[in-house]
């Protein structure tokens, strides 16, 4: 999913909920390109936006999400995943 893709009005300002934090936890994130954030379980449900790069987050369920700049995905909790970085990629993990 990305960003622009979630205001189809034509409105001035638009606003839509992506996540709602229960740990009210943002992160900045940053992985070398060709690089691994290693897996790992997050005890709770997590929101990954991409901010630049490219890197794909793949998850125990056989998910496979290619992220770019804009891209955001929802990191349900207690699924092990991982995210490979296809280049220089930074990232806010929001929980």
């Amino acid at each position: 999913m990305n960003l622009k893709n979630l205001h189809t009005e034509h409105k001035a300002v638009q606003t839509h909920l992506l996540f709602q934090p229960t740990d009210a936890k943002v992160i900045a994130l940053q992985i070398a390109k060709n690089e691994q954030l290693k897996e790992h379980i997050t005890k709770l449900p997590a929101l990954l936006v991409c901010v630049s790069g490219k890197a794909i987050y793949n998850d125990e369920k056989g998910t496979s999400v290619t992220l770019q700049s804009g891209d955001y995905y929802n990191i349900p909790e207690n699924v092990k995943h991982w995210v490979d970085a296809q280049e220089e990629s930074n990232f806010l993990l929001i929980k």
